[in-house]
This record gives C-alpha cells, sequence and structure tokens, in this order.
C-alpha cells in the first residue's frame, strides 16, 4: 500500500516553548495513524532532541531535521553533520527546499553529495522538488523537475531508488495566491515516474 506522509516544515518559526505548546496541541487531538500513514514535524535544529523526546513512542509520528551539511565534518562553523542527525537518533533529513536553492545556492550537485551523505548515516531524506513560476508559464516543467531528480539522485542504485520520498512543491504556489490543482500534482507527482530506464517510487508530498 502506497504510504502517505504528512510533512511540517516549521522553518525558522516558534521559540521553544512555542513548539512544546504546539506538539502537545496536536498530540492531544483524538486521532490515530493507520499503518500506510505517517507524520513528520521538521524542526530547528535546537528543538529536535526536545521535540523527539515529546513524541516518544507515537506510533508513526517522527521528527525530521530541516537540513544537513554536505560534508562528513570539519571546519565548518554554523553547519550540522548527518552524523550528528544520526547520533540523536533522528530518521528523516528534508533535502532540497526550495528556500534552500534559493536563498542559500544549494546546486543539484550539493544535493547529491548530502543524498549520499544521508544513506551512508542511515537517514531517510525527504527530497524536495519543483519548478518556479517562469517555467511553468513556459510548460517546461517536467523537464526542469527531471534534470532536479537526474543529477541530484541517478547516481544511486536502483535498491536504493526504491521508497525514496519524493515531496513535488511547485514553489509558484507558496505564497502566491496561485494554488496547484490535484491534476498538475498527481502529473508530477505519479505512484511511479521513470526517468532515464530508472524507477523511483515517490512518497508523500
Amino acid at each position: 500500500m502506497r504510504k502517505q506522509i504528512a510533512a511540517a516544515n516549521w522553518k525558522m518559526n516558534l521559540t521553544l516553548q512555542q513548539g512544546e505548546t504546539l506538539i502537545d496541541e496536536l498530540l492531544n487531538t483524538p486521532h490515530e495513524l493507520t499503518e500506510n500513514q505517517l507524520a513528520v514535524f521538521a524542526v530547528p535544529f535546537p528543538y529536535l532532541i526536545t521535540i523527539k523526546n515529546k513524541l516518544a513512542g507515537k506510533k508513526n509520528v517522527f521528527v525530521a531535521a530541516q537540513n544537513c551539511y554536505n560534508k562528513k565534518s570539519g571546519a565548518y562553523t554554523g553547519e550540522v553533520s548527518a552524523e550528528m542527525l544520526k547520533s540523536i537518533g533522528l530518521e528523516y533529513v528534508i533535502l532540497g527546499h526550495s528556500e534552500r536553492r534559493e536563498y542559500f545556492n544549494e546546486t543539484n550537485a550539493i544535493l547529491a553529495e548530502k543524498v549520499n551523505i544521508c544513506f551512508e548515516n542511515g537517514l531517510q531524506s525527504i527530497f524536495c522538488c519543483g519548478e518556479p513560476l517562469s517555467i511553468r508559464e513556459a510548460d517546461t516543467q517536467n523537464s526542469y523537475v527531471e534534470t532536479q531528480l537526474k543529477e541530484s539522485l541517478f547516481h544511486l542504485t536502483a535498491a536504493q531508488l526504491t521508497g525514496f520520498v519524493i515531496a513535488y512543491e511547485p514553489i509558484w504556489a507558496i505564497g502566491t495566491g496561485k494554488t496547484a490543482s490535484s491534476d498538475q500534482a498527481q502529473e508530477m507527482h505519479a505512484p511511479y515516474t521513470q526517468r532515464n530506464g530508472k524507477t523511483i517510487r515517490q512518497r508523500g508530498g
């Protein structure tokens, strides 16, 4: 059965106290996830351990980091490595968010390195892809997203790509008042996407 993943990215918002209150309110909401449903909270780095402890024992509910660095270790002040995330028991990390691509100049090549280092540390990537408005208006969104996937993921083996979590994130629909239709999302985020002879299993979004 296809997995359904609801991932909430807090971005750079909320104090620790506000975050704890939010999680408490969500946990007190009467709702039980089924076996094929996952909820993931991507919280700021300082809150990862605290929120993870709050969610301990909750069925199908996880904490994710919003990013990680593309190097194992070294003199990279202010960065957080995949190994560090693994050491605190994290399972998920967001990679390739549109804001990371736009504001921090993360290229497809850099993201390929991040994907590799997450695999090395047993972290499940939630890989974001999507096109800006100019690309959608030019009707070249398919080739644009294909390039993102190809340059960041297609060095992986077929086994690694099986079950890979890809989140289609149409940048033109973020804070613009424009809305992606279900048909547009499904076209890009089908259960199986065949690219250059490799099949990627897509889950969530």
